[in-house]
């Protein structure tokens, strides 16, 4: 998204709040990698086989699959804040309670309680990062993001070195860093306001009668039935030490972070969401087979686990986009309704994995793993029309009846009266954040020098993070922004009209919509600025920055107060983008 930054503005100058949050999630995303460099001492201290030690994944998931049909309607009711709370509360003491237990089943009983305490966390702290963010947005959603990649990635190494000293390390170590955010969360994070309309319980249930969110949920179900069947298998024959499996999850989850923020956007821009996810279910269906032909060879189960961390980073990602393109209902229950069915997926797999195990041998879980990969193919190409359909309205930016739902991508909707006909203006493409002003001012300086009217689109982006969806900006705050930017510039004797860019997960798309609007208007340009999400993540393909500059016909520039303003050419591009690699 377009914004400006003074001397790229850290993203990480962030109010305590949000710091709190942070911390907070970075131990609930270390929740589920954080037992796996464990699973082999936990078998041979409790005297527990494989299968009843896969059972820590399955309550643990399973509750969590549950508690999404649910967590919107306490949420809705309770408020973000007390939701958290609770949510937190509860991880911690059902953690220090598996860290006392002195059996198997107390464990797997255990972790059930700590799953409805990270559905309840996870379910609202996108939401309330985003709200108590300073500054804009776009900081906060680059800390949401450092946080789940250091949790992904550290959650195996934690677990691994607390792991060595015993298996009951990482249950105690969970419990005091939980607490350590609680009390942060209750000191620094103020009230937020309820929803305005409560959400229904049911509503989730019934959002799953449409046929494009049931397909990719059904898809999601295959999906996570193979990846956990690997987290909860994969460990015994690696036949490693606690340390030595936390090393090699944290490859692979240093993986799973750098594919899900870095690459996906990028393949997904270049090719689309279904091809790329098409190509992806192979490459993990081919992975998991070799985990399973290879499974009497340690090397080359660590070897494909690591890389699986790839594939398993960029799925994330694109499925919940896609998820969100498909769906007419709300953007938040369709998120719980596509959680339910994923985490139902991933917490049957692991039980059905060591009954398997248990009656043939270890090879077969991983086989029927590849299996629900590769058959997730056709389930995703059976809903192939509608994510199509879906994509191409969202390219071309139309509107959704609000009866029916939501708009599946990015829309742009006038706040004022378009410049007349053939007044070839300038646009400026500026997000929420503090220094807004001096950009479009910027930008107004480039529409007098060049005697063209300026044309303010607001971008108003709606936060999709994993399986997470936020709005980042309520909508009359947005209308407000460009009704404020356009007094402004009239007290200034600019002439001007104002728009909001709707944004939807994808920057790409929402990039070449505005590439299409400058073309119908006739714009002489568009103006943007630099982005709070930093360098790195603006000159990336698969940004709105690179799909804009890419697609436009007029010139791009980039204007910063502090320079002059430069044309986007490829060159320039390729420069931006050397530099800040």
């Amino acid at each position: 998204m377009s914004a400006s930054h003074e001397r790229a503005a850290s993203p990480f100058k962030q109010p305590k709040a949000v710091w709190a949050v942070a911390f907070a999630c970075v131990i609930s995303f270390m929740g589920i990698g954080l037992v796996d460099p464990i699973l082999p001492a936990l078998a041979s201290s409790l005297h527990a086989t494989p299968s009843q030690v896969s059972l820590l994944f399955s309550s643990y998931l399973i509750v969590t699959a549950v508690a999404m049909l649910i967590v919107g309607w306490v949420s809705s009711r309770l408020g973000a804040k007390r939701t958290l709370v609770v949510g937190l509360a509860v991880i911690v003491v059902f953690a220090a309670l598996a860290g006392t237990s002195g059996s198997i089943n107390g464990i797997v009983g255990f972790r059930a309680g700590w799953g409805l305490g990270n559905a309840l966390f996870i379910a609202t702290s996108l939401a309330v990062i985003v709200a108590s963010a300073s500054g804009g947005f776009g900081g906060a959603i680059i800390l949401y993001e450092t946080a789940l990649g250091l949790g992904i990635a550290v959650g195996p190494l934690l677990g691994g070195e607390l792991g060595a000293i015993s298996w009951r390390g990482p249950f105690f170590g969970v419990a005091v860093l939980m607490a350590t955010a609680l009390a942060a969360t209750l000191a620094f994070v103020p009230s937020l306001p309820k929803p305005a309309r409560p959400t229904s319980p049911l509503a989730p249930l019934k959002a799953l009668r449409h046929r494009g969110l049931l397909t990719m949920g059904i898809m999601a179900l295959l999906y996570n039935w193979g990846f956990f069947t690997m987290l909860g298998y994969a460990p015994y024959p690696m036949e490693l030490s606690a340390h030595q499996l936390g090393l090699v999850f944290t490859g692979w989850g240093l993986l799973v972070a750098l594919f899900s923020v870095f690459f996906a956007p990028r393949l997904q821009g270049r090719f689309g969401t279904a091809p790329v996810l098409y190509a992806n279910l192979l490459g993990l269906g081919i992975v998991m087979a070799v985990i399973a032909a290879g499974v009497k060879t340690p090397a080359v189960v660590i070897a494909a686990v690591i890389v699986s961390g790839a594939f398993i980073g960029i799925n994330n990602t694109l499925t919940t986009q896609a998820v969100m393109l498909v769906s007419p209902v709300e953007r938040p229950v369709a998120s719980s309704a596509y959680g339910f069915l994923r985490f139902i997926g991933g917490g049957l797999a692991p039980y059905v994995a060591g009954k398997l195990a248990d009656a043939t041998d270890l090879s077969v879980p991983f086989y029927l793993g590849a299996a629900t990969f590769v058959v997730a193919i056709p389930v995703l190409a059976s809903g192939h029309q509608l994510l199509r359909r879906a994509e191409e309205r969202a390219e071309e930016g139309e509107q959704v009846d609000p009866q029916i739902g939501p708009q599946v991508g990015p829309t742009l909707t006038p706040v004022t009266a378009p410049a007349a006909p053939g007044t070839a203006p300038v646009v400026v493409a500026v997000g929420a954040h503090e220094r807004a002003d001096v950009i479009v001012d910027a930008a107004a300086r480039l529409a007098r020098e060049s005697g063209s009217p300026l044309e303010v689109v607001h971008v108003q982006q709606t936060a999709v993070v994993e399986d997470q969806v936020a709005d980042t900006e309520p909508a009359d705050t947005a209308r407000d922004a460009v009704t404020r930017h356009l007094d402004r510039l009239a007290g200034q004797g600019v002439t001007a009209t104002g728009q909001i860019l709707v944004s939807v997960g994808d920057h790409a798309a929402a990039g070449r919509l505005l590439a299409r609007h400058a073309a119908r208007t006739g714009a002489r340009a568009v103006a943007v600025g630099r982005s709070p999400r930093g360098p790195l993540a603006q000159f990336t393909d698969g940004s709105l920055t690179m799909a804009l500059a890419h697609s436009a016909e007029c010139t791009v520039v980039l204007v910063d107060p502090e320079h002059s303003p430069r044309t986007l050419t490829r060159d320039a591009l390729t420069e931006l983008r050397g530099s800040a690699a």
